[in-house]
């Protein structure tokens, strides 16, 4: 039997744009995504989202705060995510793509011009199906 795994995603934002990065080899490949990853076994969520951040583009960030969760279905690949949205400051300054086999490319993206096609998770959040519902508006400040 499948069980749903737990990932972990970081909302990033600079002078109102938002860092994403192009996914590479992976289920969503080729879909457009905050950075993230799985949450390690005894990880706290805040190790994981600085983790992944420093992992997939080599920033360091803090104040990391839990903002929402979205349920994440892939049927094509017979996934099931639990996403867990959280939010962090940038410590550093550009990123880089420190992960070239996760990574395609990146880059910051305004609110109202984002990048298409949205990696399913970002793609639920922005619509509305995520817990809390409206919390896309709330990730922004």
């Amino acid at each position: 039997m499948n069980y749903p795994r737990v990932g972990v995603a970081t909302i990033i934002l600079r002078n109102n744009q938002l860092l994403l990065i192009k996914r590479k080899k992976s289920h969503g490949a080729g879909s457009w995504a905050v950075p993230g990853g799985h949450l390690e076994y005894g990880e706290s969520l805040e190790e994981c989202a600085m983790r992944e951040m420093r992992e997939e583009v080599g920033l360091e960030i803090g104040n990391v705060r839990f903002k929402a969760i979205t349920n994440d279905l892939f049927p094509e690949n017979y996934l099931h995510y639990i996403t867990i949205w959280m939010k962090g400051d940038c410590l550093s300054s550009e990123p880089i793509a420190a992960s070239v086999d996760e990574v395609a490319e990146w880059g910051w993206f305004d609110l109202d011009a984002l990048p298409s096609p949205l990696f399913i998770p970002l793609e639920n959040l922005i619509k509305g199906r995520g817990y809390p519902t409206d919390e896309w508006a709330g990730l922004l400040h």
